[in-house]
């Protein structure tokens, strides 16, 4: 018998991420758990806040509950496979049809109906793609990242280690799975520009079967704030000079040896500058530890020391006063299919500079929202970041802009809207960003 309660009526929807610790309360910067875990827990939040009750089903290891309450609308759903130790997520799949037997189990035990699925990551696409098949449901995916761009951006970067990538990547079994996944789901949600390209081009998916909708980022904590405040904020922090900021995860990809090269440049042209680099997680492993010393070693090398400092990991609710407190935030990954924290930092109105080799510069008018440059060329990088400094007018539009431009693009819950109206058929050409919006670099669309 179906027990009635007063959100039997809500109509629910189904998140699947299945790597790392998605928790109400994620420990980010834990082995994969970053942008992609925050990225759902948001996205469920508010599409909790548009009449939905959302349950989010991961996989359950080491001694983790079973049930996560993040509010009354939302949950974490663990179910377990694959034994109880953590597994990384190039190779859990393997333990998907476990896993998939277990949720389907436990959504007929407890008489749960869904509206769709919305899938995140590969793996979290195979689990996905089994739910919505045996529950008779529309499957929406959202890659986040694409096999075939990660492969190629790492050859490219890293030809000596081409032969250690698919032990390490698991590219190939990743590839023909990411075909599988995008054929068999109803839509699939690229999160950039460049992944829209390439699902048409590269994985042959037709027009009408991808949409592009961009990550968010929470406007209640990231705002801009008065002079007075963010001085105190400084003060609090023992900001001095000007305090260019870097921050994230240890690792390669992320690019913080060639900002330390980028900001070598910069640094004897403005002679206050810092470097602040915030990297890492609460715990280092030995990889991460690894990256760590080879910065230290390379600001020794290049006789930085006394302008570059490095703190460990930010605890999340710091993050916010962390941007407001710098003078700039630089994103100068590798490759970055999107690069949130750049986002974060423009709508906490810090003028940001980001890589070219990611999709977010694509969105952004130079000198205008932010600024861009080629992290693999320190010149390029050090003088764009020196430009800021050296033109007061230039430095205050950036703050304004790149917040404002973060704010008309960016929020949750026009990212959450946008993928409610492509599910149920309405017209979302009001939320869906027009052209202009992702205007090619040449074209100064506003």
């Amino acid at each position: 018998m179906h027990t009635h309660n007063d959100t039997s009526e809500v109509p629910r929807i189904a998140l699947v991420s299945t790597h790392g610790y998605v928790a109400a309360h994620p420990p980010l910067g834990a082995a994969d758990t970053g942008g992609q875990v925050v990225y759902v827990l948001e996205l469920a939040k508010k599409l909790a806040q548009l009449g939905h009750k959302v349950d989010i089903y991961t996989r359950r290891f080491e001694d983790q509950p079973e049930i996560d309450e993040v509010d009354e609308l939302v949950r974490v759903v663990r179910i377990p496979c694959g034994g109880k130790d953590f597994i990384p997520k190039e190779y859990l799949h393997r333990y998907l049809t476990e896993w998939g037997e277990k949720a389907l189990r436990f959504i007929k035990r407890e008489q749960l109906t869904y509206q769709f699925v919305n899938s995140h990551y590969w793996d979290g696409g195979v689990a996905g793609q089994r739910l919505s098949e045996a529950l008779g449901i529309p499957h929406i995916h959202t890659p986040h990242s694409l096999g075939l761009w990660k492969k190629r951006q790492m050859e490219t970067d890293y030809p000596e280690r081409a032969d250690k990538f698919e032990e390490e990547f698991n590219f190939k079994e990743r590839i023909q799975h990411e075909l599988i996944i995008y054929r068999s789901c109803q839509l699939v949600v690229a999160t950039t520009p460049i992944q829209l390209d390439m699902l048409q081009e590269d994985y042959g998916l037709s027009k009408s079967r991808v949409h592009m909708i961009p990550p968010g980022y929470d406007d209640n904590r990231f705002y801009p704030v008065s002079n007075a405040s963010r001085q105190m904020i400084r003060n609090r922090l023992g900001f001095e000079g000007k305090v260019v900021l870097a921050l994230g995860r240890l690792a390669t990809n992320k690019g913080y040896d060639l900002l330390i090269d980028g900001f070598s440049v910069m640094a004897e042209r403005v002679p206050d500058a810092r470097l602040h680099l915030a990297l890492g997680g609460e715990n280092l492993d030995e990889q991460e530890q690894k990256i760590l010393d080879e910065l230290h070693e390379r600001v020794k090398t290049l006789g930085i020391e006394d302008r570059v400092d490095f703190s460990g990991f930010i605890a999340d609710e710091d993050l916010p006063d962390y941007y407001r407190a710098a003078d700039m935030f630089v994103l100068s990954s590798r490759y970055e299919p999107f690069g949130m924290t750049a986002i974060e930092a423009m709508a906490s109105g810090t003028p940001t500079v980001i890589t070219v080799h990611g999709g977010l510069f694509r969105a952004v008018s130079y000198g205008r929202h932010a600024l861009f440059a080629d992290p693999f060329d320190k010149e390029d990088l050090g003088i764009t970041m020196m430009k800021p400094f050296k033109h007061a007018r230039l430095y205050g539009r950036l703050s304004r802009m790149g917040a404002h431009k973060a704010r008309s693009l960016f929020t949750w819950t026009g990212i959450a809207q946008q993928m409610i109206s492509l599910v149920e058929g309405r017209p979302a050409a009001q939320a869906m960003l027009d052209e202009g919006d992702w205007a090619e670099p040449w074209n100064d669309g506003d």
